[in-house]
């Protein structure tokens, strides 16, 4: 049966230096996502675009967003499957183009997982999972980009 899931937060910019919008270079790029019963989280626009490089983005965000889930999927079908996985770590890379018009899209992300299991055996197993996980990932789904993986795996030493 399908269930909708629904989802709130405020966006609250605070980068008004005391003459608004009056200028493209007048205002910072500073904002906070507030989320019920969550820490805050201070963020700005990519350096590119006039942001605090100090500060979380949008484009780091979506990044991170599809790692995560496709991890935590990962682990569940992992745990379901009687596959035991001590570590989990990845490093995302995305590549996005601006245009012409100063818009723009991802173009492609790209998940490298690497896993440690426990037992040798358990390793070709661990990696199909991945594509199981990739068809589950809400994030994912929601692209209309490719987001492609190439994962390792590895057993204990």
């Amino acid at each position: 049966m399908s269930k909708h899931h629904h989802y709130t937060a405020t966006i609250r910019w605070t980068g008004n230096n005391g003459t608004g919008t009056s200028r493209y270079d007048a205002y910072e790029r500073s904002h906070i996502w507030s989320i019920a019963g969550k820490p805050d989280i201070e963020c700005s626009s990519d350096a590119p675009f006039r942001g605090d490089v100090t500060k979380h983005n949008p484009e780091d965000m979506l990044l991170a967003s599809l790692s995560s889930c496709h991890m935590l999927w990962y682990l569940h079908l992992c745990a379901d499957a009687g596959i035991i996985v001590t570590h989990y770590a990845d490093n995302p890379t995305g590549r996005m183009l601006q245009t012409d018009t100063g818009g723009g899209y991802f173009e492609e992300v790209m998940l490298n997982p690497v896993v440690t299991v426990t037992d040798e055996a358990m390793i070709p197993r661990a990696m199909e999972l991945h594509d199981e996980a990739h068809a589950h990932c809400f994030i994912a789904n929601s692209m209309k980009f490719p987001v492609l993986h190439t994962p390792i795996c590895v057993a204990h030493k």
